[in-house]
């Protein structure tokens, strides 16, 4: 299957969802930007569309190129009054944005940044589903705090109550780039190494298509990321869902699938690894001494 860039006629978000097709969503702007040296960690304010436009511009076209069928404004904490958290850790404030945005007579799109013990109020997955779906949005899920795994398994639980309320809702998900199984209901946050010592947890390619494939099968249709989402993470998601979409991404050009490229490799036990079975089992190494399997929440 050919890199192709062409993607048809335009068809707005709920005619696609509704049809069955896959929506690629965006990665990392924050944490990305930060490591790029544009953004300052602590408020994380998005100055950067004003101080570094092009550096903003430029992101926003690698996650395009990558795949990305929609692309959020870097936007943030960008009120006079910054939040104090990302907003919808409360299943209460994320109905009041619902209703308020359906009067726009837009499709409402609502992710809460939960795990699978629910919001800061112990509002179960499935019943801040529930109260999203009730309050009119058309799309539910989560983003941010939680890695692939921990995010799909919420998802899972929020799949459960819409089902027992008989409601339906199309799904999104939006998780972290890195894995975090030791977390708390706080999610990465909490961690002793979030913001500046994540590097370790960095979920890998491979990683990031199982994702790809276990949301889709999961009946999830707009999928992507959020912090430590990189372009060649997008990628990943592209690559996995190509099939389904029909095409591969521009960014595919330079990338065989599942370690093709490798074939070409001078070394020959480097051309062993151009092949799926190699990577999708494989298990990576830290590469850290003594580095702990886990770390201990401080919250």
């Amino acid at each position: 299957m050919a890199p192709v860039s062409g993607r048809g006629t335009k068809k707005g978000i709920l005619e696609r969802l509704d049809g069955g097709q896959v929506v690629v969503g965006d990665g990392s702007f924050l944490i990305t930007l930060e490591k790029r040296g544009y953004v300052k960690a602590g408020l994380w304010t998005p100055e950067a569309v004003v101080e570094h436009p092009n550096a903003v511009r430029q992101l926003h076209m690698e996650f395009l190129r990558a795949g990305s069928d929609v692309m959020q404004t870097f936007t943030f904490s960008a009120s006079e009054e910054n939040m104090e958290s990302k907003y919808f850790e409360h299943a209460e404030e994320a109905v009041w944005a619902v209703e308020v945005l359906k009067e726009s007579g837009k499709p409402v799109a609502a992710t809460m940044c939960i795990g699978p013990e629910g919001d800061k109020h112990d509002v179960t997955p499935g019943a801040c589903a529930v109260k999203l779906v009730k309050a009119g949005a058309s799309i539910i899920g989560v983003n941010c705090r939680f890695g692939p795994a921990t995010s799909l398994k919420t998802i899972k639980l929020m799949m459960e109550g819409l089902q027992a309320a008989g409601l339906k809702a199309h799904l999104m998900v939006q998780a972290l780039g890195f894995h975090t199984p030791d977390c708390g209901k706080g999610g990465f946050v909490d961690l002793p190494e979030y913001p500046f010592g994540l590097e370790p947890r960095v979920a890998t390619r491979w990683d990031i298509q199982k994702y790809a494939r276990e949301a889709y099968n999961l009946g999830v249709r707009y999928i992507g990321g959020c912090c430590g989402f990189e372009p060649y993470h997008i990628r990943a998601i592209a690559e996995e869902l190509a099939p389904e979409r029909g095409f591969l991404p521009p960014a595919s050009d330079k990338h065989g699938s599942w370690g093709s490229g490798l074939n070409m490799h001078t070394k020959p036990w480097i051309r062993a690894r151009a092949r799926r079975e190699y990577w999708e089992n494989l298990l990576p190494a830290s590469g850290r001494p003594f580095c702990p399997s886990l770390s201990k929440p401080d919250i």
